[in-house]
């Protein structure tokens, strides 16, 4: 019951915690990523609709997988208020309910440092792309100076209560290519308003080969 009532206030303050750096930038980093999708799309932990701005029509298909309820009511809210109707699933990264090599791109924005098992959930990934799709990622991740990465560790287990199962620490393009994947594009940059703790940012391409 209480993780129930947590994930409801969560949704719902979502947005308005996320304005900021949305403004400050991270919005017009969502839509350079999602310029480099194409044919069939998945996009993963689409939360409250923060990527909806960018949809486009020209793409084969879009499957949206959001695992919390609370979130994907409202994604579903300001899909309508948009006139979209790609299709909502509930379900995990861990376990996507999609065929083998269906995808052509998936789409990963802020969602990777949230899954319960992040092996199991690139390994996903990498079984539902077709041979030679591609992986778009924006992800905060484990800060490159030591010290600083230290108290990433420190901060870790009040950082996820506060950030509703958030991993402030993980090493995400390292385990991006521990999956299997080949990283094409790796660019390094700053969650612009973002507490220190989640501030280093990484955006790339990763390639699932041929």
């Amino acid at each position: 019951m209480a993780s129930g009532v947590i994930e409801k206030i969560f949704a719902a303050g979502y947005d308005r915690f996320m304005s900021g750096t949305e403004r400050a930038g991270l919005h017009e980093r969502r839509g350079a990523l999602l310029a480099g999708a194409t044919g069939d799309v998945l996009e993963i932990g689409a939360g409250t609709g923060a990527n909806a701005d960018f949809y486009r029509d020209d793409w084969a298909s879009l499957t949206l997988i959001e695992p919390s309820g609370p979130m994907a009511k409202r994604l579903r809210t300001k899909l309508a208020a948009k006139g979209q109707s790609p299709k909502v699933i509930e379900a995990g990264a861990e376990r996507l309910p999609l065929p083998d090599a269906s995808v052509d791109t998936v789409i990963s924005t802020l969602v990777l440092c949230t899954v319960g098992d992040l092996d199991a959930s690139l390994a996903e990934l990498r079984r539902v792309l077709r041979p030679g799709g591609r992986l778009l990622f924006l992800e905060h991740v484990r800060n490159e100076n030591e010290k600083s990465a230290r108290w990433q560790d420190r901060l870790h287990k009040p950082w996820k209560v506060f950030g509703n199962g958030c991993n402030c620490n993980r090493a995400t393009a390292a385990a991006i290519e521990h999956a299997g994947f080949e990283i094409e594009v790796l660019d390094h940059d700053s969650l612009p308003k973002a507490p220190p703790v989640v501030r280093p940012m990484i955006t790339g391409v990763a390639l699932k080969p041929a």
